[in-house]
C-alpha cells in the first residue's frame, strides 16, 4: 500500500534526491501537469489506479506535504502509444518524443523494471490545487 498523508494519497515523484526536489519544484510552478506510472507498480503494490477528481499529497523524501494535486485526468495505454502531447505536460524539458521514451526506459531501468513498447502504462494528468 502506498503512504498516506491526511488520509489521501502521497504523490512520490521520481527517486528520492535531487529528481524528486526538481520534479516537485516543477509541480509549483505549475510547469509539470502530468506524470507516467507502470501498471505494474499498482499490481504489485495492490493499489488502485487514480480516479479524475482524487486529491494527491505531493511529498518530499522524508514524506512531508510540499502540496497538493487533483487528478484530472487518467489514461491506461502501451508505454509506445504515449503521445508527445502528455510527454510535454510532464513538463521536464524533453525535446521530442523518443528523447522522453528513452529517459523513462533509463529511469526505470534504474528501479529495476523493463520497459517496451508493449508496457502497460498510467499516465495522470493533474492540477495544483494547493502549495504547501
Amino acid at each position: 500500500m502506498w503512504p498516506r498523508v491526511d488520509g489521501m494519497r502521497a504523490l512520490e515523484l521520481g527517486s528520492p534526491g535531487e529528481m524528486r526536489a526538481r520534479l516537485n519544484a516543477l509541480v509549483l510552478a505549475g510547469t509539470k501537469r502530468a506524470t507516467a506510472g507502470l501498471r505494474s507498480e499498482y499490481d504489485d503494490e495492490s493499489e488502485a489506479v487514480e480516479h479524475v477528481g482524487e486529491l494527491l499529497v505531493l511529498v518530499d523524501d522524508d514524506g512531508a506535504r510540499v502540496g497538493v494535486v487533483e487528478v484530472t485526468e487518467v489514461t491506461h495505454c502501451r508505454f509506445g502509444d504515449v503521445t508527445w502531447e502528455f510527454a510535454q505536460a510532464e513538463g521536464e524539458g524533453h525535446t521530442d518524443l523518443d528523447h522522453w521514451r528513452r529517459g523513462h526506459i533509463r529511469f526505470w531501468g534504474s528501479e529495476g523494471q523493463d520497459v517496451v513498447d508493449d508496457t502497460a502504462v498510467v499516465c495522470l494528468r493533474f492540477a495544483l490545487v494547493e502549495q504547501g
